[in-house]
């Protein structure tokens, strides 16, 4: 019996190749692995385009895809279009998940395809992600959380094979930078996008800018706290240029779910 839980998990795929495999693939570091224990399987990628990815994001899916010899398809989608996205609730994840999932079930059921499958792994299923009762409801696979895979494993074992990314930095859906109940449009996601760009262009690689009206909330690890003050007076007139008018630097640090408060 094999006890290694990748091997497991591997041999676990190869039941559900018969019957084909969707994958929701974000280009994140648990899609980007279960993708690539895929890899030797019929699988097909799926990523979408939306206002809530960056451009980098989709770039990535594509070249990771076109690598690795795996058949991609990138479907576009307008969240802005349903109004109860567009109202930010509390819940929204669980209404994009939905959009996303039934849009990836449509596509596996033109083609024939049984089994969908995405990159949740055990530790999401501890932390508040509404998202989850959507791929519930539709059946989606979860193969890291059905064999207790923590994201710690999945960073240590894509390590140990050699793949580059990772330790890539967590890319949340950009929504996540506003506040629930906030009307949600084109304009404020793209301000946010540039402001996360300035960042990332001043070597502040990992970072998040969450929106409170004219007020720019800006994440760092700790450890770059320095670094941005040494900066200060560049990045706040950069920053103002695209219509902030309070830059403020959250003393908490970068986290995971500021928002969740």
């Amino acid at each position: 019996m094999k006890n290694n839980k990748f091997e497991r998990l591997k041999d676990y795929l190869s039941t559900l190749e018969k019957q084909g495999i969707c994958l929701a693939f974000s280009g994140g570091i648990d899609s980007a692995l279960l993708l690539w224990l895929c890899n030797n399987l019929n699988v097909t990628a799926l990523t979408f385009v939306s206002e809530f990815q960056t451009e980098e994001e989709i770039e990535f899916t594509q070249h990771f895809c076109e690598e690795a010899g795996i058949k991609h398809v990138v479907i576009s989608l307008n969240m802005l279009d349903d109004e109860i996205i567009a109202n930010n609730p509390k819940d929204r994840c669980y209404h994009c998940k939905k959009k996303f999932f039934t849009e990836i079930k449509n596509y596996a059921s033109a083609h024939n395809i049984k089994n969908i499958i995405d990159g949740t792994n055990y530790d999401d299923l501890h932390t508040y992600r509404p998202g989850l009762r959507a791929i519930e409801e539709l059946g989606i696979i979860s193969p890291f959380a059905k064999f207790e895979i923590t994201k710690d494993e999945i960073r240590s074992y894509a390590k140990s094979i050699g793949l580059e990314i990772y330790n890539k930095p967590s890319t949340p859906c950009l929504a996540t930078r506003f506040p629930y109940g906030t009307h949600l449009s084109t304009s404020m996601i793209e301000q946010v996008k540039s402001a996360e760009n300035i960042l990332a262009r001043s070597g502040f690689v990992e970072n998040r800018v969450r929106l409170h009206g004219d007020v720019a909330r800006i994440e760092l690890p700790v450890n770059r706290f320095e670094d941005f003050i040494s900066q200060r007076e560049k990045l706040t007139k950069e920053l103002k240029t695209i219509g902030f008018r309070y830059i403020t630097l959250d003393i908490e640090g970068l986290r995971r779910g500021s928002m969740d408060l």
